[in-house]
């Protein structure tokens, strides 16, 4: 277990902290995707399993509020199809984190998001409507066991949960609240992981309670932000962002390779 407790008194940590946290409430709020970038950004002053464990009350938190603002609007079947799949993802996650290379994780996530992005909004140039795509449910269930196990080993579970929710084309808000809500669950589900690891310690725990005032309200902002978009752009809006994470995705991959 390595604890950096120097990074309380380090100037550093706060000018990286705040907007890390910043950029996963706008991502909590409806943002989907861009709170992928807070981590890798938290992890420049703190060791990353340190980060992620200051990071995860702040996630809970965050998802607190995005779950109460989008609490009517979520699609019941996305959930039924994908949780119990990332529960254990999340598990697998866990029993076999030492033998899984998280450099080929993130180098597949990356290139899944890019290529994802860009084919959607090639779908949609020119103002044409996306088709809409319901995929088989076994196909849900295997998103949701790789979103789980990649949300465990590399806090990356977005690329696999948005091939499958993304085709649906769900309506905005129910697409923010059903992400919503899939996420607090994996998170609620992750905290016995990092109990075990002994990573929640007054150290960590004092700087997820400075930081939360900004968790809470730039999750706020997120919500207010993200309803002032026009329902026909925010799909565009996000699949942007899918090609923005999966660039930071492929990014840290190569420095992983390189490392090696």
């Amino acid at each position: 277990m390595i604890v950096d407790a120097t990074i309380l008194y380090d100037p550093l940590f706060w000018l990286l902290g705040i907007p890390s946290v910043i950029l996963m409430g706008l991502g909590k709020g409806g943002f989907i995707g861009v709170g992928t970038l807070a981590i890798p950004l938290m992890a420049l002053v703190a060791p990353p399993v340190q980060a992620a464990a200051i990071l995860l009350p702040l996630l809970i938190v965050q998802d607190a509020v995005g779950v109460w603002a989008f609490r009517h609007s979520w699609d019941r079947h996305v959930m039924k199809v994908m949780v119990p799949g990332a529960i254990l993802g999340v598990l697998l996650g866990y029993l076999f984190a030492a033998s899984l290379r998280e450099d080929w994780i993130l180098l597949a996530l990356g290139l899944i998001s890019i290529l994802f992005g860009a084919q959607q909004l090639w779908a949609v140039r020119g103002g044409r409507p996306a088709p809409t795509q319901r995929l088989p449910d076994s196909v849900g269930v295997a998103c949701g066991v790789a979103a789980g196990l990649t949300s465990q080993i590399a806090h990356a579970g977005g690329p696999p949960y948005q091939l499958y929710v993304f085709p649906q084309r769900l309506e905005r808000d129910v697409l923010v609240g059903t992400t919503a809500i899939f996420f607090a669950l994996i998170n609620w589900v992750k905290v016995p992981a990092y109990v075990a690891l002994g990573q929640f310690t007054p150290v960590n725990l004092l700087a997820s309670v400075a930081l939360m005032p900004v968790a809470i309200a730039s999750t706020f902002a997120g919500v207010w932000l993200v309803r002032r978009v026009h329902p026909d752009r925010f799909y565009n809006l996000v699949y942007g962002l899918t090609i923005l994470v999966g660039v930071k995705l492929l990014w840290d991959a190569l420095a992983l390779l390189l490392a090696r």
